[in-house]
């Protein structure tokens, strides 16, 4: 019983801090909309109540999209800062890797929750992915949020993540939390609502068919379509 209250104190004391990390990098994050929009409020105050109104609106808007990029900013800089480099292997619970893991999953999720959707299939999004620890190629095209464990993922030249495909880096296993490397080709095509699980490999001008499940460490060879395992 002891135990069990000193790992649910532990659990709750983490996710505490990592409510405050959060709070820390969104007030950081905000801090320059705020700024525009104090700015426009006190320098309209000439115009007819109507016309201040639209004004703030207008700010408003334009701030959210200040607030998503400086966010991605804050965010890559707080993953640099805190040296959240993810490594590959079997982490137990409670690890100094997993707590790591939690932290960087914790800041991928503040930018998807708030601002993903308005970066997917534009420079931002791979931007993005290269600023968490990603290798991303060149005009690689990110067309889903339900991309994880980046830090440790490789996209080349010329892929593309189709809408709502998973992919990701990670499973819970007996011995603990299980990470390792999801490794994209050049040219690939990963089709819609597909899933893409860890230590997969997809060799160059490989397509993943929609809808289709990647076990984990199958390797994709190249110049071939995967319609997933046959049942």
């Amino acid at each position: 019983m002891k135990t069990s209250l000193k790992l649910t104190l532990a659990q709750t004391l983490f996710t505490i801090l990592l409510y405050a990390l959060g709070a820390i990098i969104l007030g950081v994050a905000l801090y320059p909309s705020a700024l525009l929009v104090h700015f426009s409020w006190t320098h309209s105050a000439h115009l007819a109540d109507g016309q201040r109104l639209l004004f703030l609106c207008f700010t408003l808007a334009g701030g959210y999209f200040i607030f998503g990029l400086t966010l991605i900013l804050a965010t890559s800089l707080a993953r640099a800062l805190l040296g959240l480099n993810v490594k590959e292997g079997v982490h137990s619970l409670g690890s100094p890797q997993m707590l790591k893991w939690m932290m960087a999953s914790a800041l991928y999720i503040a930018v998807r929750v708030t601002f993903m959707e308005f970066i997917l299939l534009t420079p931002f999004c791979a931007l993005f992915f290269k600023l968490m620890g990603a290798r991303i190629g060149k005009n690689v095209q990110i067309n889903s949020s339900r991309v994880g464990d980046i830090s440790i993922l490789e996209i080349g030249d010329n892929s593309v993540i189709g809408g709502n495909a998973t992919v990701i880096c990670h499973s819970f296993e007996k011995k603990g939390l299980l990470i390792e490397k999801v490794k994209i080709g050049k040219n690939v095509i990963v089709g819609l609502n597909s899933i893409i699980l860890p230590g997969v490999e997809i060799g160059d001008n490989a397509v993943i068919a929609a809808a289709a499940v990647v076990p984990k460490n199958t390797k994709v060879e190249p110049n071939t379509v995967y319609y997933g395992v046959k049942r």
